[in-house]
């Protein structure tokens, strides 16, 4: 099965329809997919790249290989309780944290704003693409994630280093995302990233090209009514080489309350009478509006 290619080059074209639908079948089927055509300066995506990896390697790369975990690999047995990977993590919205990440160059820091700056761009239209799919007004994700300060945003930027016995542990342990969109500029040539897919795992290529890989998360699936799921997903840890991941998380504030769409919730509380009154009337026509036009029945009255 080959993972969905979102063309956001299409939706301007009579093509859009169909890139809508296979939107919204990743979503649906898969809760990932990658993006080509996205806008966001590649050229700028490739030196993130190569200024994160220049990170690594002058400031935690030594101090991973010393860690307790690293020198007990082949000791204990499978390791279960610890991921081989080294991370700091970012904030930028709303308020931006950047500046005290430990040893981490100006340059670095201005390329990485840059970059968050064209990527939110590409988030929120994400989001408002999800929301025509699903039937919501188009800024329904991101004013239920919005709280009083607007969206949270924050960046995982984790290297998966190379692993001398990669069957004793896993790069990253399974798991589903906490928040709402993920947006990953990832490794180019390091595999390693899984997604389960009914009951199987499947390798998510390396990102060729700088295409995006999105996934979507808890949040997204509450907010969805369940049409939109967040799917278990794993790191194996890599023999042959370290794998660069910059994961940027587009989340709820906080103070967001979230709960399911309303227009996305089956009618409830209603009496099986009045609704019959209304079948009689639309027995012919598409259920979807009479389940709408049920919700306003209360107590019993229509």
């Amino acid at each position: 099965m080959e993972l969905p290619v979102i063309d956001f080059a299409a939706l301007n074209g009579e093509k859009r329809s169909k890139t809508m639908a296979i939107l919204n079948e990743a979503c649906e089927k898969w809760g990932c997919f990658q993006i080509d055509n996205h806008g966001i300066d590649k050229e700028l995506m490739e030196k993130v790249k190569q200024l994160v990896t220049g990170h690594y390697d002058e400031n935690l790369k030594e101090k991973f290989y010393e860690s307790e975990m690293v020198k007990s690999l082949n000791t204990n047995g499978f390791i279960s309780d610890s991921d081989w990977e080294t991370t700091f993590f970012i904030w930028h919205r709303p308020n931006n944290n950047i500046n005290e990440i430990p040893n981490i160059s100006k340059e670095l820091c201005e390329t990485m704003d840059e970059y968050i700056a064209q990527l939110l761009k590409l988030a929120e239209t994400l989001s408002e693409l999800m929301c025509e799919n699903l039937g919501l007004d188009q800024n329904h994700i991101k004013q239920a994630f919005s709280g009083t300060k607007g969206p949270t945003v924050g960046t995982k930027v984790a290297v998966y280093p190379q692993c001398p016995n990669p069957d004793l542990v896993r790069g990253l342990r399974e798991h589903t995302d906490a928040g709402g969109i993920i947006l990953l500029l990832q490794d180019h040539q390091v595999p390693g990233l899984e997604f389960l897919k009914d009951g199987q795992w499947q390798r998510i290529p390396p990102s060729k090209n700088n295409t995006i890989f999105v996934n979507t998360g808890d949040q997204l699936e509450v907010l969805s009514n369940g049409r939109y799921k967040s799917k278990v997903h794993r790191v194996i840890a890599e023999k042959q080489g370290s794998r660069l991941s910059v994961a940027t998380f587009y989340n709820p504030a906080g103070d967001a309350v979230i709960s399911p769409a309303p227009k996305l919730l089956y009618p409830s509380g209603y009496r099986f009478g009045d609704y019959l009154k209304l079948y009689s009337t639309t027995k012919f026509l598409d259920k979807e509006p009479r389940f709408e036009s049920t919700k306003t029945l209360a107590n019993g009255h229509y």
